[in-house]
Formats: C-alpha cells, sequence, structure tokens
C-alpha cells in the first residue's frame, strides 16, 4: 500500500518561495500517477500539479508559470517547487497517488482520480 508524507510547509511573505516534499514510504506498481491538491478552509479541494507515469506535467491555470511539479524517482520523492506565492495559495497541501492512464488535464487534477493521500503540510502566505 502507498504511503505518502508531506513536508516543507510554512509561512513566507507575498512573492516569497517554498518547496514541498512529498516522500513515498512504499509503492504500489501501477500507482504512478502523482499529484499535489490544495485545500483552504472553507472550500474544496483543488487540484495544483499532477506528474503522470510518463512525465507529462499538469497544472492548474491559477499556479502556471510560479509551480513546478517534479520527482525524483531514486528516491520515490515527488516535489512541488512554489515561487512568487501570494496570499491565496495558503491552504493545506496534500500529496497524492493514483492508478496511472492517459488522461486529461481536468482528470489529473481531479481529486476522484486518486487513491492514495497523504497527511498534509500547511502553507501559509502573508501579504
Amino acid at each position: 500500500q502507498v504511503q505518502l508524507v508531506e513536508s516543507g510547509g510554512g509561512s513566507v511573505q507575498s512573492g516569497g518561495s517554498l518547496r514541498l516534499s512529498c516522500a513515498q514510504t512504499a509503492y504500489t506498481y501501477g500507482m504512478d500517477q502523482m499529484a499535489w491538491f490544495r485545500q483552504a478552509p472553507g472550500k474544496e479541494r483543488e487540484g495544483v500539479a499532477a506528474l503522470a507515469g510518463d512525465g507529462i506535467k499538469y497544472y492548474a491555470d491559477s499556479v502556471k508559470g510560479r509551480f513546478t511539479i517534479s520527482q525524483d524517482r531514486a528516491k520515490r520523492t515527488l516535489y512541488l517547487e512554489m515561487n512568487s506565492l501570494k496570499p491565496d495559495d495558503t491552504a493545506m497541501y496534500y500529496c497524492a497517488a493514483g492508478q496511472w492512464r492517459r488522461m486529461t488535464t481536468v482528470q489529473a487534477l481531479a481529486v476522484n482520480e486518486y487513491k492514495y493521500w497523504g497527511q498534509g503540510t500547511q502553507v501559509t502566505v502573508s501579504s
């Protein structure tokens, strides 16, 4: 069973940067669709960025050009580099893993495509 542990969250000022990490401590064959989601208080969980098993990357429009998803397969660690952070980026950020298949961007950033979730790491951006 896949186990995911996020780290790297914190508090930064607007315009700052953070790098989130997600360590995959166990692996299930085929669970190669990885993604970052976030959830702000009172809002639904939303997809931020996804990385498919074939290397294709997907981004939400709100983070394009500012966030970068990457993976170190040898270390089984997923990253989210976040630059030019805004107060609207404040949320709990979650790492997720799901079954890899060909997807559209909408599918790749959909909650129901992912079976395994981490506990989350808080990101707070102050103005």
